[in-house]
């Protein structure tokens, strides 16, 4: 691949966002708060349904591969929406569009707690779809603006872990919920945090006037200009498909091949949440040093992690069935593929801030929108194969989507370290929390 310093100099981003006036650390430390916990929010309602799918499908009567949808149908609009709204927003101020792509949160979830029929449901997520993609297209480059210079990485670095932090610990609390409360309870739980966040949003961010929005030419620049953007493109569709592929239908792989009970689930999902954490700083501390690598262990990981299913149900469990059943090779099932993908949202991050690290709003749209769009073919794809082949097809699925980026990272072999001056965000990693 190309080296990344010649991508830096071409036209393929737009202008840099316009620095608001000085402000104060304090003020501009709690604005930083409000858009992370608002990128949280978004990305824990988009991947809500992954935990609470047979209760939801038992319930509203369809399929689990059908229940699958409302991860589908919002991947799908947010990955349309994410460069659209970019173009669309022109000069209008950032902190009026987050507000009010919040409150289509809001929106979303209150419909989804009070349907009686799944296609409620599904119109309801269409809108979640559309706060999606603009609220982490938007969110993204906003540290610029929000904090003194001196803090712009550690602020970038803060609003990205919102990502890994909903990915990790935002489902398992959302499964936990359901189990204690019921699904329902659990969708209004996030729309009531949506109500908090969006309340934060007006209160907290300053006036963000744009003074140039981008144009539909920049976000077709940028991927004809830089392999190393194109590479990046293919690695995300490669690493989040592949994950979503298994992680989509994990509470059916749990419960029929490893005999975990209800009650268990939830808990399983917050121990893959810890060792997703710890994923994400450890992929954090290496993207800094060195993008590529670390994209290229944590492939492996997650192949590894999406392969393990075929072994794994082998393994005897020292429990017992008087405990639930699987809960030994759950754990160590999860433990593993958490660890590991941990830091896909961190690795990828680092990959496109180095590869345009002066047209990072084109580089970030481009990225939600393949990230989403791979989320929505993940479970699109997991549905068919869990209803037309069988529950254990999905995760194999994954393991060769997963060694298919292995490969290709391998093969990528000009990817240097994230070296812009410190005023850029790109001086430090982002998706670390």
């Amino acid at each position: 691949m190309s080296n990344i310093q010649n991508n830096r100099t071409g036209a393929a981003g737009a202008a840099a966002a316009p620095r608001a006036p000085a402000r104060s650390a304090v003020r501009g430390r709690l604005a930083v708060a409000a858009v992370t916990l608002g990128i949280f929010t978004v990305m824990t309602a988009e991947l809500l349904p992954v935990g609470l799918l047979t209760p939801v499908g038992r319930d509203l009567d369809v399929s689990a591969g059908t229940a699958g949808l409302m991860v589908t149908v919002p991947g799908l609009v947010a990955a349309v929406s994410a460069p659209l709204l970019t173009v669309a927003a022109g000069r209008a101020d950032r902190r009026l569009v987050l507000a009010g792509l919040m409150a289509l949160v809001v929106a979303a979830h209150a419909a989804s707690a009070l349907a009686g029929h799944f296609a409620v449901v599904l119109a309801a997520r269409v809108l979640l779809g559309v706060s999606i993609g603009g609220f982490w297209a938007f969110a993204g480059g906003l540290a610029l603006r929000l904090v003194p210079e001196r803090e712009v990485p550690r602020a970038t670095a803060v609003i990205f872990g919102g990502v890994s932090a909903a990915s990790v610990l935002g489902v398992p609390a959302g499964t936990l919920t359901g189990e204690l409360g019921g699904w329902r309870v659990a969708f209004a739980l996030v729309g009531a945090l949506a109500l908090a966040v969006l309340a934060a949003l007006v209160l907290l961010l300053p006036r963000l006037p744009a003074e140039r929005g981008l144009r539909p030419a920049d976000l077709v620049r940028l991927p004809r200009e830089s392999p190393a953007v194109r590479a990046g493109l293919a690695l995300t569709v490669l690493l989040v498909t592949g994950h979503f592929l298994a992680y989509t239908f994990v509470r059916p792989v749990l419960q029929e091949r490893y005999g975990v009970g209800d009650g268990l689930v939830g808990v399983l999902l917050l121990g893959y949440g810890a060792a997703g954490l710890a994923g994400n700083f450890l992929a954090g501390a290496a993207a800094a040093r060195n993008p590529r690598r670390t994209v290229l262990t944590v492939a492996a990981g997650l192949a590894a992690a999406l392969a393990a299913p075929a072994l794994l149900p082998a393994l005897p469990d020292p429990v017992g069935p008087a405990a639930g059943g699987g809960a030994v090779p759950g754990v160590l099932l999860l433990a593993g593929w958490g660890l590991a993908y941990g830091g896909v949202s961190v690795g990828l991050q680092s990959w496109f801030l180095a590869a345009a690290p002066h047209a990072a709003e084109a580089a970030t749209s481009l990225y939600v929108a393949a990230f989403c769009l791979s989320i929505a073919a993940g479970a699109a794809l997991g549905g068919v194969l869990v209803d037309a082949v069988a529950l254990g097809a999905a995760p194999a699925a994954g393991a060769v989507l997963t060694l298919a980026a292995v490969v290709l990272c391998t093969r990528t072999t000009r990817i240097p370290a994230a070296a812009a001056p410190a005023s850029t965000p790109a001086a430090a990693p982002p998706g670390t929390p």
